[in-house]
C-alpha cells in the first residue's frame, strides 16, 4: 500500500487510522478527486487544483452512508455509495478490480460497525414472578 501525503495525515483525528489510500483520478459529478482515502472514522476525498498548490478535502462519514455496492468489471471497477441524507451517491469509478475489492470491504465492515453503534440497545429481558398463597 502507498503512504499518503503529509497533508492528509494533518487533517486525521487523534484516533483515526488510514485504512487504504487510492492514488487515483476519479471524476466525481461535480469535482475532480485526485486522490481517495478510506479510514477508519470516513472516506475522504481529495482534490487539488491551481497546479496542486492548494488542495480541498470533501469526507464521508461511514454513520452517513445507507448502502454500499460494487459493480465489478473485467478489469475495473466501481463503488457506489447511497448517502443516508439523500443528495447524489457516492461513486468512485474506474478502480482497478483489486483495490475497488478492498476499498469496498473497508467501507462495509465500517459502515457496519457504525450502524451498530447508531442502534438503540435492545431491551433488557424482564422476569416476572409470580407468587401464590394457599
Amino acid at each position: 500500500m502507498q503512504t499518503s501525503p503529509e497533508d492528509l495525515k494533518k487533517i486525521l483525528g487523534p484516533n483515526e487510522k488510514v485504512a487504504l489510500y487510492l492514488p487515483q483520478k476519479i471524476y466525481h459529478p461535480r469535482i475532480n478527486v485526485d486522490s481517495v482515502v478510506l479510514t477508519n472514522e470516513r472516506i475522504i476525498l481529495r482534490h487539488t487544483h491551481a497546479l496542486g498548490l492548494k488542495k480541498d478535502y470533501t469526507d464521508f462519514n461511514y454513520q452517513d452512508i445507507a448502502n454500499v455496492t460494487l459493480e465489478k468489471g473485467i478489469a475495473r471497477s466501481t463503488i457506489k455509495s447511497t448517502l443516508r441524507l439523500g443528495g447524489e451517491p457516492l461513486n468512485l469509478g474506474d478502480l482497478p478490480n483489486s483495490d475497488a475489492e478492498k476499498a469496498y470491504g473497508i467501507i462495509r465492515e465500517n459502515t457496519s460497525r457504525f450502524q451498530e453503534a447508531r442502534r438503540p440497545p435492545a431491551p433488557a429481558a424482564v422476569t416476572t414472578t409470580t407468587t401464590t398463597t394457599t
